[in-house]
Order: structure tokens, then sequence, then C-alpha cells
């Protein structure tokens, strides 16, 4: 059975029901992740604790996401959301009532960095699955750039309000008003329906007839047997090893090179979020290329620049570093919204979860390394370092996968062949290349990640 989002009337109203309440979730988060990173900046000072802060957060995505994806596309959708939500609510308030106590630790935070991020996991590909079932497929790549300018307010709103609150009020009260946010984003799941598609795999088995390992399996060779998408993620990869650690020790580079402090740090983080607005606001109205994936190595080229520039200028230069971020985030949904239109414009409805959980496992797969030489690195010979490689090797990047054949014909499912739309028989490329160009296409790509 397809679900056709087009032929729902009023899915406007279902959609954003549920996209209002996600984004009072996502200032909430917002507001303690600031709080949490600047407390163990003071507490520590140290790169390694941020390194390894970051890390903690990104373990599930890598391990845990992909049992996480097989398991949205059996279970009820709007039900995993619900109970991700609740999750994160009670890791947060958990942590709260240790702060009251007086009981802070470091390993307590990254404990709780380490749920949040789990519950994450689940509630990401869940909604990113879900979307695909109730907006019309010629809004997708409007609706990617409407959440990463969501994304790109929360970055706008966080630092300074998390700064203010912090000044005055308790951790514990920022701790709070994420656990209030969490229930603002379950109300509307509670009356909204989101449509749940039957769990196959690419042979038409359905998720009763197979094991959850299996699904994980055929998770993994639906993306393999589409060599565009695995050149892709594989070059996603790459970015996170090296943009990761160098998001993560922003808060040292505004002390170490700048000299600055709270205020300063939040500057930079809004300068990002004004930027992921515009982008996002930008990728809404436009649309993109013809080609989707011209869209992203366009905006990757524009990453790797604003990067350079925070990385190469004096201590005097705050404020052009203000707008390297700013040029770096409002590239950053120029990017990535294009490459998520296409998964849930192209995939079936029945795989998403699996797809999109594997779309954030393969591209955070790298950051764990990253993460554990990024704080010994910077400690040594300071943060700049990650922004000037980093940015680099995202414009080089962005040039050499305009030269493959395979992420150039992205949408084409193979190069030479085309597919047709969502929810139509020729529509899954991965299935049309299972036993195609994979190697050819992954060793073209594989000396210039």
């Amino acid at each position: 059975m397809t679900y056709e989002a087009e032929g729902n009337a009023g899915w406007q109203v279902r959609f954003f029901s549920i996209w209002g309440g996600q984004a009072f979730s996502l200032l909430g988060s917002g507001l303690v992740q600031f709080a949490l990173v600047w407390w163990l900046t003071q507490a520590t000072g140290s790169a390694t604790v941020l390194a390894m802060a970051t890390l903690t957060a990104t373990l599930p995505g890598v391990f845990l996401a992909p049992f996480a994806g097989a398991l949205v596309d059996r279970w009820d959708r709007r039900v995993v959301m619900m109970m991700a939500d609740g999750l994160i609510a009670l890791a947060t308030l958990g942590l709260a009532v240790l702060y009251a106590m007086g009981a802070e630790r470091v390993w307590i935070v990254y404990a709780v960095m380490f749920c949040r991020a789990a519950g994450g996991s689940f509630h990401w590909a869940a909604m990113q699955a879900s979307t695909s079932l109730l907006v019309p497929e010629e809004q997708l790549s409007r609706v990617a750039g409407l959440n990463q300018t969501l994304n790109g307010v929360v970055n706008i709103i966080g630092p300074p309000a998390g700064a203010l609150l912090l000044q005055l009020s308790s951790l514990q009260g920022i701790l709070a008003i994420d656990v209030v946010t969490a229930f603002l984003a379950i109300a509307p799941l509670l009356v909204v329906s989101i449509p749940k598609p039957e769990a196959r795999d690419v042979e038409g088995r359905v998720a009763g007839d197979i094991t959850v390992v299996q699904d994980v399996r055929e998770g993994f060779r639906y993306v393999r047997g589409w060599p565009g998408l695995f050149v892709v993620l594989l070059m996603g990869a790459g970015v996170n090893f090296l943009l990761t650690p160098a998001m993560s020790l922003m808060p040292l580079l505004v002390t170490d090179h700048f000299g600055g402090g709270a205020l300063e740090l939040g500057w930079l983080e809004s300068s990002w979020g004004v930027g992921v607005v515009v982008g996002g606001l930008i990728l809404s109205a436009w649309g993109g290329f013809e080609r989707r994936i011209t869209t992203s190595l366009t905006g990757l080229t524009g990453i790797g620049l604003g990067f350079v520039v925070a990385g190469v200028v004096p201590p005097s230069a705050l404020a052009a570093a203000v707008g390297g971020f700013f040029l770096a985030g409002m590239m950053n949904p120029v990017t990535n919204g294009p490459i998520l239109a296409v998964v849930q414009a192209w995939v079936e409805p029945g795989m998403q979860g699996r797809v999109f959980a594997l779309v954030q496992s393969l591209t955070t797969a790298a950051t764990p390394l990253g993460m554990l030489i990024a704080g010994p690195v910077a400690d040594a010979f300071g943060v700049r370092i990650w922004y000037i490689v980093g940015g680099t090797t995202c414009v080089l990047m962005s040039a050499v996968g305009a030269l493959v054949p395979a992420v150039v014909h992205l949408e084409e499912g193979c190069p030479g062949g085309r597919g047709t739309a969502r929810g139509r028989p020729d529509s899954r490329p991965g299935e049309a290349c299972l036993e195609g160009t994979v190697i050819e296409a992954v060793s073209v790509g594989r000396g210039q990640q």
C-alpha cells in the first residue's frame, strides 16, 4: 500500500500541529544544551572534557540508530515520538533533581547527554519518516527548508536566552523549562494521527516475517545499493569528523583566542543561527537547483569558506568570525535540506525509518574518532586548526563530489538510469542497483573522502 500525502486534505493542519510542538521542544533542548556546555566550560576549562561531552551525545546516533530505525518502521511512529520525548524529559528532570541536591558531576552530565541522545535517535528517525506521509512530495524541499529555519531560530534564541537565564535563574530552572517544552511536543501527538505503512524489505517480506537484526541488515543493503547516496553519506562522515569537533570547541575558541565570555559565545552561536534561518528561508522560497545534489554541493562550499574565515581571523576580528559563522550557518540548510528531501521523495514509507536512521548512523560514524583526537590536539596546538583544516576539506570535497558520477546522478539511482517518484513500482534506487555499480561507485569516491 502506498500513502500519498498529496491526496490528504488538510495536510498543513496535521503536519504543522506536530511541527509546532516540536518547535517548543527544540527551544527547550537548545537552552539545556547551552547551559550544560557552558557549565562544563566553567567547571573544567578543558577541551578534552568538551570533546568527550560531544562524543557521549554522538555514540547513540552511531550504534543505536540502525536498530531504532528498524523499530520505527515496525512500530507506530506517533507513539515512538511520544515515548522519545518522554524519555528525554525524564532524563532532564532527573538531572535537575541531582543539581538541586548538590550532586552535580561531570559524569552525570555525560550520562544525561547519552540518554537524551538515545531518545533523539528514535525521535529523529520517526519524525523524518513521518514527514513524507504528511507532506506532499512537491513540498518536501520547502518543508526541509522550514525545518532548517526552525533549527536556526533555536540557535539564535537559545544561546542569549541561555546566557540570560543563567544570570537570572539557576541551572535547575533551565532544566525545568526543557521538561515543560517536552510535554508541549507530546500534546499534539495525542490527537493527530499519522499513517502507519507496513514495513517491508526490498524482497517484499513484511516485518513480522523477519527479525529486527535482519531488518537492520536489509537497511544497510538498501543504502549500499544506492551508489550515490552511499558516497554522499561517506562525504557526510568526513564533514562531521572535522566540523563536529570544531563546533564543540567553540567555547574555547571564544575564551582562548578571542578572550571573550558567555556574551561573545552567544554572538557566535547566534550568528550561526541567523545564517541557518536565512538559508532555510532561501531554500523554502527557492527550492534549489533542478538537481538537488548541485544545491547541496554549493552549500558545502559555503560552509567550508565560513569555517576557514572563523579559523584564520586574528583575536581582534571577532566581527569577521561572526560573519564566517553566519555564512556557514546560511549554507547549512542549503547543504542538508535537499539530501533529506531526496530520501523522503524516493524511499518507500515503510523503509524510511531504517534509511533515515542509517543516514544518521553513517554520517556520524567518524565523529567519535574526531572527538577522541580533537581534545588532545586542541589542547596541544590550539582550537583554530580544526576550523581551518575542516573548512578547507569541505571546499575540496565539494569540488571532488561534483566529479563523481554516482553523486551527480544521485536521484537517478544508478548512473545512466532513472527511476520515478515515490510510491511507484520502480521508485527505489537502492533496489535497482543492488546487483549494479556499488563497488565501482564507492571506489571512485574512496580516495576522495
